[in-house]
Parts: C-alpha cells; sequence; structure tokens
C-alpha cells in the first residue's frame, strides 16, 4: 500500500474486480479469524461462506474452506483504525435531542477500535453510567486509502456498507460536555453482520428493535448530509484507510437498554445485527 495521497486520490473499487457486489463477512469456525464471501440465500436457509484470502480491499483468492453460515460463528466484518461518525445528521434526532435547527456543518467525533463489537457479542454497560443508549445507524466501510475525495467520485473508495449500533452512555455525554467516554466504552460501536457491497445507499429503510418492539424506523433518504457529502467533508479533514468506518448518523427513536434485553438494527437490503445486553 503507497504512502498517504496528497492532492485529490481516489483508487479503483475493490468489486470492479469481481463484476459483481458479493458480500463479505469476517468469521470463525474454531481456528484464526478470516474473512469470506457469503453466497446462497439466508432466509432459505442454504447460505455458505467461502474463505478468501489475503483480505477483501484488493485481489484475492479463495483459500478451499467452505462453510455452513450456521457453523461459524461471524465476527464484526471489519477491524477498523478509526471510526468516525456523524452527529444529529436527521432533523427528527436533531428535534429530540431539544435542537430547533440542525447544525450548520456536520458534528464530528470518533470511536475508538476497542469499542468494536461483532454481531451477536454483547454491549456491556459500564457500572458508572445510569443510562446506556440504542442508536441504529448505516455505517460506510472505505476500500481503500484515499484523502480529499470529490463528492462525485465517493462511491469509488466505498467498498460497502454494514449495519451499526452507537451506542451512546447518555449520562455522560451530558456531564462530560463531549463525546468520547461516553461513546467510547469497549462494545459500544457493534457492527454486522456483514458488508454489502451492490447497495445504493440513497433512500434505505432503517429500523431498530428493543425485544422485539420497534423503536426507530427511518429511511437514510432523511439524512441532512448524503453519504456522498459526507465521505467528502470527513476526506478533506484527514486520511481515510482501507477498513475505516463512518457512521452516518441515527434517526429519533433513541432510547436505554437494560441487561437482559436485545437490541437489534436492520437496513434493508444488508440485514439485522443483533445484540445481547449484559452489565459489566
Amino acid at each position: 500500500m503507497a504512502g498517504p495521497p496528497t492532492g485529490r486520490s481516489c483508487q479503483r473499487l475493490p468489486r470492479a474486480r469481481y463484476g459483481l457486489g458479493v458480500r463479505i463477512a469476517r468469521f470463525t469456525d474454531g481456528s484464526e479469524p478470516g474473512f469470506g464471501v457469503v453466497e446462497g440465500s439466508i432466509e432459505a436457509g442454504t447460505a455458505v461462506i467461502r474463505g478468501i484470502t489475503p483480505h477483501p480491499f484488493g485481489p484475492f483468492s479463495f483459500t478451499g474452506v467452505r462453510r455452513g453460515l450456521g457453523d461459524v460463528r461471524l465476527l464484526a466484518p471489519v477491524l477498523p483504525s478509526k471510526v468516525l461518525c456523524v452527529g444529529k445528521n436527521y432533523a427528527d434526532h436533531v428535534q429530540e435531542m431539544g435542537g430547533d435547527t440542525p447544525p450548520q456543518r456536520p458534528i464530528l467525533f470518533l470511536k475508538p477500535s476497542t469499542s468494536v463489537a461483532g454481531p451477536g457479542d454483547p454491549i456491556i454497560l459500564p457500572s458508572d453510567s445510569e443510562r446506556v443508549d440504542f442508536e441504529g445507524e448505516l455505517a460506510i466501510v472505505i476500500g481503500r486509502l484515499c484523502r480529499d475525495v470529490p463528492v462525485e467520485r465517493a462511491f469509488e473508495v466505498v467498498l460497502g456498507y454494514t449495519c451499526a449500533n452507537d451506542v451512546t452512555a447518555r449520562d455522560q455525554q451530558k456531564a462530560d460536555g463531549q463525546w468520547t467516554r461516553a461513546k467510547g466504552h469497549d462494545a459500544f460501536c457493534p457492527l454486522g453482520p456483514w458488508i454489502e457491497t451492490d447497495l445504493d445507499p440513497a433512500d434505505l429503510p432503517i429500523r431498530t428493535t428493543l425485544d422485539g418492539e420497534l423503536r426507530q424506523s427511518s429511511r437514510t433518504g432523511l439524512l441532512l448530509r448524503d453519504v456522498p457529502s459526507l465521505i467528502a467533508y470527513l476526506s478533506s479533514a484527514m486520511t481515510l484507510l482501507p477498513g475505516d468506518v463512518l457512521l452516518t448518523g441515527t434517526p429519533a427513536g433513541v432510547g436505554p437498554m437494560s441487561p437482559g434485553q436485545t437490541v437489534a438494527v436492520t437496513v434493508e437490503g444488508i440485514g439485522t445485527l443483533t445484540n445481547p445486553v449484559t452489565a459489566r
């Protein structure tokens, strides 16, 4: 991989190699974790995962490993160097958080890589918080090293999309006056279940349920700043690396979770990310 680019720099999508989009997952079958391509029907129970090497961010080959999806454990689909997040990017969420007008510029913050969790992993509530909220979101996975990406070329640097839960200790967010601790605890960034590379993110239904009860229901068409605009804005501030994850914001309906509950984020065209909630 070349060093950090200068000027406006983008590289071709990895999926151009395949001709068609693929569904990429990280998994383990009891051996070392690896990447794979999910094939077949999830609904019909015929899905399998085929191992690939070395990774999906460039040319790869199939390893010969082939497992039924039910015979493996799915992991967070990437291990990003950084998770970049956008706050208050739906008008209804701005209002529910007490705001009158959307921010003039995107509100940016970071989650540490140690906050990433996978599908099925527990969301661990810290002992020093009295309220921890779910926030269902669409996540963008960057496919190539890039900087200063123009809006019209933004999709060229996208590997694909996944579901995310921007878990937030709401009382710590209020008390600290900034968001690092509140959003940075271990397991506060579940991602998954996989990366969908063939998807138009312009107007996808997004839903969050808590113990099966619908709590959030919106569409990505209501984002105040869409996917290309966010990529252009974020990449103007810093270099984006392969595997970096961009969280696009959450709609109205956020709320607290308690130990023993289960939260699920569904983005149409991707799937459902489900996590149990436990106490530390």
